[in-house]
């Protein structure tokens, strides 16, 4: 029985290890997020478009600076047509579909907005503070830059050219 213990706590402690290993080899990648959009359906980081750049904007649909960046990102969507952009907050899906409708996301191919509510995982996953939060990774999926709240727009075109 003893043999028994010892060799279940050995492998509760491998597993650990194994998954720690892989949390922190995940650092600087997309999150393995999941979002539920305005629609009902649900979205998942494996669901992003390989081969382009990946634009993740943490934001909430009531925020002031986060409706100024949307604002500025609308005026300049151009800049962003080669890029997916997820939009996630942590408010409700009802929240969610007034700022969808608001900003008439369904004219943007690019673009896909949701909650991951009631979990916060992507918030804690970049241990957001401050909102607007914006990440831009390359089209393998690493990090290049990340931004929060006052987000310039223009540097931020100016990434994405470099990476297209």
């Amino acid at each position: 029985m003893l043999n028994k213990f010892k060799f279940l706590s050995f492998i509760t402690l491998i597993l650990l290890f194994v998954s720690n290993v892989d949390a922190n080899a995940q650092k600087g990648k997309v999150p393995p997020f999941r979002i539920m959009q305005p629609n009902g359906t649900e979205y998942r980081a494996e669901n992003l478009p390989m081969g382009k750049p990946i634009l993740i904007i943490y934001f909430s649909p009531d925020c002031d600076d986060c409706l100024a960046f949307m604002d500025k990102l609308i005026k300049q969507i151009g800049s962003f047509n080669k890029v997916s952009i997820t939009m996630i907050t942590y408010l409700p899906i009802n929240e969610v579909a007034k700022f969808s409708t608001t900003y008439k996301i369904y004219k943007y191919g690019n673009i896909v907005v949701g909650t991951e509510a009631p979990t916060i995982f992507v918030r804690n996953y970049y241990n957001i503070t401050k909102i607007p939060f914006v990440a831009l990774y390359d089209k393998n999926g690493n990090k290049i830059v990340s931004y929060e709240r006052n987000i310039p727009i223009k540097e931020l075109e100016n990434k994405i050219k470099e990476l297209n």
